[in-house]
Formats: structure tokens, C-alpha cells, sequence
């Protein structure tokens, strides 16, 4: 990996991320919602055509739900105004109701069975298991990377296959059309591992590029605090090291069960996980041809922050000096 100097303390204060805690039975479980009904709000219930921007709508992503918490919020702002001020759980049977109009049952299913087939990948992942096999044994493992303590490369699970088709059946077809400039197109090989962090694991991650052209990061749980990446523009070698531009500050929370895509060289690090045990996915995704290619490269204004905002300020002074050449005729 590559370090960049500049790191988390830059311009932006740091960000709090605040985890909700849905309620919970005498068994641990969080209730599900009553079935969702439209006989309180009348048969004809309907939405509103045009989304009252005025309304702040409620955040649902601690409710369990049939869909993505982000549709509720959404769909909110085109509740009849007779239920903006009603509870979350009534508004968001109501949408409910609405959205089963439009999506068949065997739909439902189907994502139901995906949202369970996720969450047993994420509970008996056996990283777990390996680490404690490796302790007692004293076997000696490569561990991810150099910035790494904690962790497993994959290939010594028996995945590389498995990680080849990941590649290329489903991170190909993805970075051919959103990171084709920096060889998304022609990814060729890859280098898969697990990372821990949290109590006597590896706390945070320093700012730096990877050692890849396209990351795929996937978090698998468990429960914690903190944890997010900070993002700060994507650089070249040469200019690895620049500062960062107030456009290119973007942080990301990690939940489990999702994922982020970004560019290896997209320079960025990971917060400290302020408390419980968070345990994610990384593949390195690699193109020897785009690495060929950039050997033979001065400038990369294509996808560098830095080579594009110097390309820009010499057109800039160019047009200046044809002007004054101009004036002066």
C-alpha cells in the first residue's frame, strides 16, 4: 500500500455516526411490523403526485421492513398530508400497503429469501473459526497486507476460484462502464482478504491508495461503533501526496451487509471502531494491461484530481495570454 501524508485531520470535522437500536422482546428479537392494511386510511388510498419539499421526512433504517428503509423516506413526502404527523409504524404500513400493489408475491419472496441468504453469509463467517485454529496451532499465515495485523488472505480459504467468478461476473460488467479509465474494463487478477478491527484487532486504517485499480469493500458485521471511511480524491503516483480539494471530502459509513466500489487509487482510510467487532471483505481487483499502459503515461488528467486541476489552470493562463495578445493588436 501507499501512504499519501495527508490523513483524516483535513478540513472537515470528523463525523459521529450514530448507530440506532431498534426495540427488542424477551427473545431478542426485533418485532415485526403488523400486517400492513389500508382499511384505517379508506380503499382508495393513494399517494400524492408531486412531493411536498417542505416535509423533512422520518429515517426508517431501524425498522425491520419488507423494503429499503431508503424508499420509505422517500415516498414520505407524497403521503396525503392527513398522515405526515402520524407514527413512523403507521406511515410506513400505509406505504407498505402501496408498494405490495405494485410488486408481485413471488417478488416479495425472492427478496426476502436474498435478505436471509445475506444475513447467514454474514453470521457464520468462518474468519472466526480460522483465527482461533491459527492461534492454537501456530501455524503461520500471510496476513492482507503491510498496514494489516488482523485478517486472512482468502486464497488460503480455498476461495481464489470462487473470487475469480466474484470478478468477473459481477465487478467487471460494473467497472467496464463506471471505471473504464483506469482499466476497469481489462481486470485480470485479483487479491482477496478478510480485515478485523476492534478490541485487540487492528483499531483504524491510515490514509492511503491501494494497491489495485478497482476495490471492492465489503463490511460482514458484526456490531460496532465507528469504523467509517474517508474518501479525498483520487491521485496519481506523482501526486500522491497533494492536498485535498474541498470536492473531493466524502465519508462512508459502513453497514453490514452492503458495500462500496471505488477506485484503488481513490486516496482514503478508516476511523477508529470506537467499540464492538467489525469484520470486512476486501478484493483487490487488478489489470496488468492498464499497469503496462501507465508505465508509458505522463498524464493522467483522466481520472487524477491533481493532473486534471493542472490541465485545467494552464488552458485557464493560455486563454489569458491569447487575450492580452489580442488586446494589444
Amino acid at each position: 500500500m501507499s501512504h499519501p501524508q495527508n490523513g483524516s485531520s483535513d478540513r472537515t470535522p470528523f463525523l459521529h455516526h450514530h448507530h440506532h437500536h431498534p426495540p427488542t422482546v424477551s427473545n431478542g428479537h426485533v418485532p415485526a411490523l403488523p400486517p400492513p392494511t389500508l382499511s384505517s386510511y379508506g380503499l382508495n388510498s393513494t399517494l400524492l403526485t408531486s412531493p411536498q419539499r417542505d416535509h423533512n421526512p422520518d429515517n426508517y433504517d431501524d425498522m425491520r421492513l419488507e423494503f429499503n428503509h431508503l424508499i420509505f423516506s422517500s415516498l414520505e413526502q407524497y403521503l396525503p398530508p392527513h398522515l405526515l404527523n402520524r407514527s413512523r409504524d403507521e406511515k410506513a404500513n400505509y406505504m407498505t400497503s402501496i408498494l405490495h400493489r405494485y410488486l408481485p408475491e413471488s417478488e416479495r419472496i425472492r427478496i426476502q429469501k436474498h435478505k436471509e441468504y445475506r444475513q447467514k453469509i454474514i453470521s457464520n463467517f468462518t474468519v472466526d473459526h480460522f483465527e482461533r485454529w491459527v492461534n492454537q496451532t501456530k501455524f503461520r499465515i500471510m496476513r492482507p497486507n503491510t498496514m494489516n495485523q488482523y485478517g486472512a488472505v482468502l486464497d488460503d480459504f480455498g476461495m481464489e476460484t470462487m473470487l475469480d467468478r466474484l470478478m468477473n461476473d459481477f465487478i467487471l460488467p460494473i467497472s467496464r462502464v463506471f471505471f473504464a479509465e483506469v482499466g476497469g474494463s481489462t481486470l485480470d487478477s485479483h487479491h482477496g482478504f478478510v480485515v478485523e478491527y476492534g478490541t485487540n484487532r487492528d483499531v483504524e486504517l491510515g490514509f492511503h491508495v491501494d494497491d489495485s485499480e478497482i476495490t471492492l469493500n465489503i463490511c460482514l458485521g458484526k456490531e460496532f461503533s465507528g469504523g467509517e471511511l474517508f474518501f479525498r480524491g483520487v491521485r496519481c503516483d506523482e501526486h500522491v501526496n497533494t492536498e485535498t480539494q474541498s470536492e473531493e471530502i466524502f465519508d462512508y459509513s459502513h453497514v453490514p451487509g452492503r458495500a462500496v466500489l471505488h477506485r484503488g487509487r481513490h486516496r482514503h482510510g478508516a476511523r477508529p471502531t470506537t467499540s464492538g467487532h467489525r469484520l470486512n471483505l476486501i478484493l483487490w481487483c487488478r489489470s496488468s494491461a492498464f499497469r503496462e499502459m501507465r508505465r508509458y503515461q505522463r498524464n493522467f488528467s483522466s481520472w487524477c484530481g491533481e493532473c486534471r486541476r493542472k490541465k485545467k489552470e494552464r488552458e485557464r493562463l493560455s486563454i489569458a495570454a491569447t487575450k492580452q495578445e489580442l488586446l494589444r493588436l
